[in-house]
């Protein structure tokens, strides 16, 4: 029987759409209070009014955690408005994939900058509101969790930026755990493969259209699946820590 979240505050970066925002939705379904992190204030504001719909609470915050001081500013509103923090998912993410040779290399800024810098940033400023929920919080545990990616265990031609930054969120996500796990702070990375979500917009057209027919005719994995599995992982009871799930849709090969 999966624990509920109740008396819990989460915080979500990259909300707004896809895995963010389904995986609000499904935080708040367990009872979580959930803190909305995005650029786009408009969309945050209608996912807060279709949780309280159902019953939820929500907080809207509009920040770019590229940049270090609205990261933090994200965290202390959340925790000042909110009361407390117990899960942080760092989901907020780019993929501008294309081949390093002739790159333009302010798609590779963007993406250190998000996946990376903007990961770090918003890890740093929650930890000490993590480990004190550890200590004091209704669950007596706290979660932190990343999105990395198939892309963060297999480097392919094309994706080698891109690799880069979610190989080092594994890395990042591993050291961290060694480091906090026996303050009952759990850290986790959960990995999509092919995912429905806006990342393929951000792509160059000739880029996508390869993306595209990669998977062509496949059933690919949607926003939803990716919130459950997110949700398993906090829902666990304290002595279990869940530190790493893989989904791939079911016809992926690689």
């Amino acid at each position: 029987m999966a624990d509920r979240l109740d008396g819990t505050v989460a915080l979500i970066t990259g909300a707004s759409s896809g895995i963010g925002e389904a995986t609000a939705k499904a935080f708040a379904g367990f009872g979580a209070t959930v803190s909305l992190v995005a650029r786009r204030k408009d969309r945050l504001d209608s996912l807060v009014k279709e949780i309280e719909n159902f019953g939820g609470r929500a907080l809207a915050i509009e920040a770019d955690v590229t940049e270090q001081k609205q990261a933090v500013s994200a965290v202390e509103t959340t925790v000042s408005e909110l009361g407390r923090l117990d899960t942080l998912f760092n989901n907020a993410g780019v993929m501008l994939n294309g081949p390093i040779v002739d790159a333009p290399t302010e798609e590779w800024d963007r993406m250190v900058d998000l996946n990376v810098k903007g990961l770090l940033y918003v890890a740093h400023a929650a930890l000490p509101h993590l480990l004190s929920a550890a200590e004091n919080g209704p669950r007596r545990v706290a979660d932190l969790i990343n999105t990395s990616s198939v892309a963060g265990r297999r480097a392919r031609s094309g994706s080698g930026v891109y690799n880069l930054t979610k190989f080092g969120v594994g890395a990042f996500s591993e050291s961290l755990r060694q480091e906090v796990t026996e303050r009952h702070v759990r850290v986790s990375l959960v990995e999509p493969g092919a995912t429905e979500s806006e990342l393929q917009t951000h792509l160059r057209d000739e880029i996508r259209e390869q993306a595209e027919k990669r998977f062509e005719g496949k059933e690919i994995l949607r926003a939803e699946d990716i919130a459950d599995a997110v949700s398993y992982i906090v829902t666990r009871p304290r002595h279990m820590a869940v530190n790493e799930i893989l989904i791939r849709p079911t016809e992926q090969e690689g």
